[in-house]
């Protein structure tokens, strides 16, 4: 083993020394080369999204300059330890194994298009927009959990890349950004059911027919790279009911940021329509009938 490290010891102090400078002047370079880029970036780029792009790739690529001069001049004292590293690199494998897979799944993310910032994903258990691709972990600001809907909740989370293998990577925005949401409308069986309906209908066309011409764009894309079936966009309305009321079940297709605010609107709206023409159509509730009866003499 003494014979792996004579070569590292016969190294000149001096020749260390100058090696050592070379190295920190290299480093300081490097940092004023990133800065100055960096801040050419934040003038010049005017959206997040593109700023946000071109700073990951400089920070890559700043790290490789500097990791390839440091090889390079130190590629004499590296060649020494070559042969204990290959001694030692089964037990870093198997120490590090959660490390590579995480380092895996970052390249599979980047080359697999599984997502990327601004997506909206559930990762891990974990349902939030992406903040942040990184090497080992992704950043995700967190969606749900004690709050309602589908609005950020304020935790930060970073989960490790390596869930990619281990579990289903759910995205809700990349390729086909809207989701089917549907709404449950009780309406009372003596109403003008006609009239129900209508209104429904009408209501759910001035709210979300907006999205309509938009996800026919998107969904076009899709019968290309996979194989699916055409879809309705269109709003529907499918009628069920029972002993207490009818129910109108509103389907449509809604931007996935916008879930919670387009239900307020919808119920809102339908709501007011429907006090509108109160003598016709009333909204259905629970409600119990007591009936009292006199006792009967014995």
């Amino acid at each position: 083993m003494e014979s792996l490290f004579k070569p590292l010891s016969a190294v000149e102090p001096s020749s260390l020394w100058s090696k050592g400078l070379l190295l920190l002047i290299f480093l300081v370079v490097t940092v004023i080369i990133y800065r100055l880029t960096n801040s050419w970036i934040n003038k010049n780029f005017q959206t997040n999204k593109a700023q946000y792009q071109a700073k990951k790739r400089l920070r890559l690529a700043s790290t490789l300059f500097f990791l390839l001069m440091a090889a390079s001049l130190l590629s004499s004292e590296l060649r020494t330890l070559s042969v204990f590293v290959g001694f030692a690199s089964a037990g870093i494998a198997f120490a590090l194994q959660e490390v590579i897979v995480s380092i895996a799944g970052w390249v599979a993310v980047l080359t697999g298009k599984f997502y990327a910032p601004g997506d909206r994903i559930q990762l891990g258990g974990i349902y939030g927009d992406v903040l942040d691709v990184g090497v080992l972990r992704t950043t995700l600001m967190e969606c749900g959990q004690w709050v309602q809907g589908d609005q950020y909740n304020g935790r930060i989370v970073r989960v490790a890349n390596s869930f990619i293998f281990k579990e289903p990577v759910f995205n809700y925005s990349s390729e086909f950004p809207f989701l089917w949401d549907e709404i449950a409308i009780p309406v009372k069986t003596n109403s003008d059911q006609v009239l129900a309906r209508r209104i429904i209908q009408e209501m759910s066309q001035a709210v979300v027919g907006e999205y309509v011409s938009i996800a026919q764009k998107n969904w076009k894309a899709l019968p290309v790279k996979y194989r699916i079936e055409a879809a309705t966009l269109e709003p529907q309305i499918y009628m069920s009911f029972d002993a207490n009321w009818v129910t109108y079940n509103l389907r449509y297709v809604v931007d996935y940021r916008k879930r919670r605010s387009t239900k307020d609107h919808l119920f809102s709206i339908i709501l007011s329509r429907f006090n509108e023409n109160a003598q016709a159509v009333q909204v259905g509730i629970s409600s119990q009938e007591v009936i009292h009866t006199n006792p009967s003499p014995v």
